[in-house]
């Protein structure tokens, strides 16, 4: 790798554009809904870890997304919060940086969807093979699902990356809010042509087997809900199917907006917005879908409210 690579190793961070009576305002409000986030996904994970009633396979899959929510949000939020205050001509950031907030970026998103498809996997057995669930879902199918969502995740995000950083860069501005992998390959003069089709193709592979494995689960589920006289456990399924479903649609909604504002570079603005309601929206609504779902998270924060009250 040639000293071409390194020629700029500080770059200008373009930022939201806020108006002047505007920031400190959406300071405020970033910031509280970061503490949010923080408190909210971080208790949720303590209180699963010393509840013994809630250490099974569903909700041990689950701490995983309150986890990866944290890391997301705390690889961009605090950066842009510090962005906001700062003069829009002494936004800078180092190369390194750059990356490593790019990589953090992407794993959060593509993490998103793989720990979902296992959750996805965990209600599929639980429903269409009662029987054989405890013994399907023991601690060693649970760390192998786990190693399997971060390593995957890993690895493609890895690849992403990697294509980029291989390239050396002419330019030193970051057209965006936070540095992602356009953010970087941009920086080059040379040709992204491989950058572009791996990028589109991991995208296509990971939201077609996302949305496929939830379609064909929920497909089976249904179709066995539909046979069964069982009220008990048709009632019990389209419950914990419910919040599995409204936790993925409202993580898909949220991620498929700033890739489709992406094509459209007429309103950059807008997909800073969208980009920025991606790393909020599924941070804020995991932890209430989840903790409203579980009885004993649920009675736990009443109890709490009451005893305040």
């Amino acid at each position: 790798m040639d000293n071409a690579t390194f020629r700029y190793s500080l770059l200008l961070v373009e930022g939201l554009k806020i108006p002047p009576q505007s920031i400190h305002l959406s300071f405020i409000i970033l910031l509280i809904t970061y503490i949010f986030i923080t408190i909210f996904n971080i208790g949720i994970v303590i209180q699963i870890l010393v509840e013994k009633s809630l250490h099974e396979p569903m909700y041990i899959l689950f701490c995983q997304l309150p986890i990866n929510d944290v890391i997301g949000a705390s690889l961009v939020i605090p950066r842009m919060l510090k962005d906001i205050l700062t003069d829009p001509s002494a936004r800078y950031i180092t190369y390194v940086e750059c990356v490593f907030q790019a990589f953090f970026n992407h794993l959060y998103g593509t993490t998103s969807h793989t720990i979902l498809i296992i959750m996805t996997f965990d209600r599929y057995v639980a429903i269409c093979n009662p029987l054989r669930y405890p013994s399907i879902m023991n601690t060693r199918m649970i760390v192998k699902l786990s190693l399997g969502a971060w390593g995957v995740a890993l690895l493609l995000v890895g690849i992403l990356i990697g294509l980029s950083v291989r390239l050396s860069h002419c330019k030193s501005v970051i057209y965006n809010h936070i540095c992602d992998n356009a953010s970087l390959f941009k920086l080059s003069c040379e040709s992204v042509v491989i950058n572009n089709v791996y990028g589109l193709t991991f995208t296509v592979v990971l939201l077609t087997s996302s949305m496929g494995s939830v379609f064909v689960t929920y497909f089976r589920i249904a179709m066995i809900c539909i046979n069964s006289k069982n009220k008990a456990t048709n009632s019990k399924a389209i419950k914990t199917c419910s919040t599995h479903l409204t936790v993925y649609l409202i993580m898909l909604i949220s991620g498929l907006i700033p890739i489709v504002l992406h094509r459209l570079p007429e309103n950059p603005e807008g997909r800073k917005v969208a980009s920025i309601l991606f790393h909020v929206i599924p941070p804020c609504m995991n932890p209430v879908i989840y903790g409203l779902q579980a009885k004993v998270i649920r009675q736990k924060v009443f109890k709490l409210f009451t005893n305040n009250k």
